[in-house]
């Protein structure tokens, strides 16, 4: 099992440094980047390997996945971020648990999050793409809900978004998003994951949520990937 975890270690520790380089290589300081990892169908261990590996940030995207793992984790050294879609049932059990919320979508959700966790860290998830099913707010939208999240007492920290699968428009998407983060006076940019992070830091982005590129390809990957 030791040989195994540090194999795992090394593993997460060489991919780390080969994705700093390519932040590097597109014009991005990687020291003004936080990296996440996202560690979706993955065990705790993973987990455990990323914060060995100098990553203090890991995501989860289901509410018990994150509970599980926190929990098998004890106190480790970790900032747990949700990635989901925030539902009220789950909020109770998220809050003791979860460091930055960066789903937040609509005023209703920042009101039910603030309830059960006043001044949460927080991101406002922004639909860049327009496609059907597509979770996040309206960009014209963003203004008001930022504005009701900040009213609700909340830290919004910044703007997150899942750009479209085609590089082609990506580009431009995360740009958009750079763009009305500045705007609304906010200095984070959540955007950027395995597939296209170098796109999102040519345009700005101050957090990747990465996940197969630190830990190798998932087992059994489910729809609605935000890593």
């Amino acid at each position: 099992m030791t040989e195994a975890r540090d194999e795992l270690v090394a593993r997460v520790t060489r991919n780390l440094e080969g994705v700093r380089e390519r932040i590097a290589a597109v014009g991005a300081d990687p020291t003004r980047i936080t990296i996440v990892a996202v560690t979706k169908t993955f065990g705790p261990e993973a987990a455990a390997a990323a914060l060995a590996a100098g990553i203090g940030d890991v995501a989860e995207n289901y509410a018990d996945e994150l509970v599980a793992k926190h929990d098998a984790l004890g106190e480790a050294a970790l900032r747990w971020h949700y990635l989901g879609r925030l539902q009220r049932n789950k909020l109770a059990r998220l809050a003791p648990r979860v460091a930055v919320y960066q789903t937040v979508s609509s005023a209703a959700e920042a009101a039910a999050l603030a309830a059960r966790a006043p001044a949460a860290r927080c991101y406002l998830q922004v639909d860049v793409t327009g496609l059907p099913g597509r979770l996040g707010c309206r960009p014209q939208d963003a203004p008001a809900i930022a504005a009701a999240a900040e009213d609700a007492g909340l830290a919004l920290e910044g703007l997150m978004c899942v750009a479209d699968p085609d590089p082609r428009l990506a580009e431009g998407q995360f740009s958009s998003l750079r763009d009305l983060a500045d705007a609304l006076g906010l200095a984070g940019c959540s955007m950027g994951m395995s597939g296209d992070f170098e796109a999102a830091c040519r345009a700005g982005a101050t957090m990747l949520r990465l996940g197969t590129v630190l830990f190798g390809d998932r087992a059994s990957p489910r729809s609605g990937s935000l890593a």
